[in-house]
């Protein structure tokens, strides 16, 4: 694929990792066409691209999808991610989860292009198993709050498959664990922003329950390259794509505390409800299939993640 050029289109292209999904193809010459309705992303994370092989269409993927181009690769990243996200939008990830990804497999199915999906850690909900292998089938409550992306994106799963199995769509399932670095929006709720604007700005972090519940980041670069691994394999089933090494939120606030010299202390809050006491992936699929492993270390990737942070604080106080 990264010999003849291709015309791929991201939806959700304006998010975190859609964008630099998108900045990796267009570094490799491809044509990129990123379709986002700008719900959670931003145009600051591709305005970037602006003199490049580029196009960008503002656009609802639940509605109908029309490209008037040939395209050869369809990456169906549209999705609230984070729970602030996804707890302020429950339909509208419902939604996305269900009727933009029928859009776009019927894209993919029409155009006859390869399709991949972004789909989450969130599928094993709250696992008995560690780490999570992809045949672990998932300990999900579909009725709680967070139930609204869980199932978008098990759905979003099942229909990509049923199109595989039904029209011959060559698709590709990503499970993505918890990335992180450049681009993530600093009021995004998750571990790292949260932690990173805090301690930046002299507040203390807040940690829930008592911290001891575990989680595996993921530098975004090593994400893309796991992502694109996958797209370029012959793997039809789900893949994790994520970091192995497992570390308490605890230990990631710590981190955190020590990469920005802050003196924030930790602060404890109640757990939120169905909130994963474990998160780990089991990568043995990757490696074997692409050959895949992260290369980034934690406290390399806080290290470059920093800086991205540094300057969103600064822009938000100058514009105070």
């Amino acid at each position: 694929m990264n010999d003849v050029k291709q015309t791929i289109l991201i939806t959700g292209g304006a998010g975190f990792i859609g964008s630099h999904l998108a900045e990796f193809f267009l570094d490799e010459g491809h044509r990129v066409i990123v379709m986002d309705n700008l719900l959670t992303g931003s145009t600051s994370n591709i305005s970037r691209f602006a003199n490049r092989d580029y196009l960008f269409i503002e656009h609802d993927v639940t509605n109908y999808i029309v490209v008037d181009e040939p395209i050869g690769h369809i990456l169906h990243f549209a999705s609230p991610a984070s729970p602030i996200d996804y707890l302020k939008f429950p339909i509208q990830t419902l939604k996305v989860g269900a009727l933009g990804t029928h859009k776009a497999l019927g894209l993919a199915y029409a155009k006859k292009a390869r399709f991949m999906i972004a789909s989450t850690s969130e599928v094993y909900g709250d696992p008995q198993v560690n780490p999570q292998p992809e045949t672990y089938w998932g300990h999900v409550n579909p009725i709680g709050p967070r139930g609204v992306y869980d199932e978008a994106k098990r759905f979003a799963e099942a229909m990509t498959m049923a199109y595989h199995r039904t029209h011959g769509v060559d698709t590709r399932i990503a499970r993505i664990f918890n990335t992180y670095g450049p681009r993530m929006r600093i009021d995004d709720g998750r571990a790292v922003p949260n932690f990173m604007l805090q301690a930046l700005t002299g507040k203390q972090l807040t940690v829930y329950g008592d911290g001891q519940q575990t989680r595996s980041f993921c530098y975004v670069d090593d994400t893309v390259r796991g992502l694109v691994g996958l797209l370029r394999s012959d793997e039809h089933q789900p893949v994790n794509v994520g970091n192995p090494n497992e570390i308490t939120i605890r230990e990631i606030a710590e981190r955190v505390i020590d990469v920005t010299g802050s003196d924030s202390k930790l602060i404890f809050e109640d757990l939120p409800v169905d909130d994963p006491k474990v998160r780990r992936p089991d990568t043995r699929r990757a490696e074997a299939t692409f050959d895949w492993k992260p290369q980034v270390d934690l406290a390399e990737g806080l290290e470059r993640t920093l800086p991205w942070f540094q300057s969103e604080v600064a822009r938000l106080q100058a514009a105070d």
